[in-house]
């Protein structure tokens, strides 16, 4: 109920559970992924895979790794929500492997046609990128809204997303979250095109 209706949580270690809709709101249109040039060259290597649903444990694990000594968001109790979200349908991970390595990736919910990403974790180099672009490639075949990518940063606004307005947002939400949900193409273990 609360992503549909433009909230998610987030919070520190030791603080309450808090539950944040903002304005501006980031998102990215599938159409509108930007690959750059370097990218692009790593991807065309041939050296990663991205598959769905293979690794949905040990992608958000992963994600909930502290970063630069600032703690986590993802404790145990938001992991065991996140966890059961998976195992009804609604979470999924995307994730990037180098042979059967995890190296990156990143998870979110899927109701109606938007994708609500939550977070990204690279073990090297750009294979987070490579995993959102995996993402909005496929989410852009079956007529996806939008992804949803909550707060502004530098590095999702390189890749394409673009800052909309809290009213835009949950406009366009209402619509897409009523879209019926498709759940085949979240088949674990099904193979992603990069580019």
């Amino acid at each position: 109920m609360a992503y549909k209706n433009g909230i998610f949580p987030w919070f520190s270690e030791k603080e309450p559970f808090l539950w944040w809709s903002p304005d501006p709101r980031l998102v990215l249109y599938p159409e509108d992924i930007n690959i750059s040039k370097s990218l692009k060259k790593k991807i065309k290597k041939n050296q990663f895979t991205v598959k769905v649903n293979t690794a949905f444990d040990q992608t958000i694990l992963s994600c909930a790794k502290p970063r630069n000594d600032e703690g986590t968001w993802l404790v145990e109790e938001m992991i065991d929500a996140y966890s059961t979200l998976h195992a009804m349908g609604y979470a999924h991970s995307v994730e990037t492997w180098r042979e059967d390595k995890l190296v990156g990736g990143l998870y979110g919910l899927c109701i109606g046609a938007s994708f609500f990403g939550e977070s990204m974790f690279s073990l090297e180099r750009d294979t987070s990128k490579m995993a959102l672009v995996a993402l909005a490639n496929h989410v852009k075949k079956y007529h996806f809204d939008l992804i949803d990518c909550q707060v502004t940063t530098s590095h999702l606004l390189r890749m394409g997303a673009t800052e909309i307005s809290r009213n835009s947002f949950l406009d366009i939400i209402r619509r897409s979250v009523k879209k019926k949900l498709i759940t085949d193409i979240w088949t674990p273990g099904t193979r992603l095109a990069i580019l």
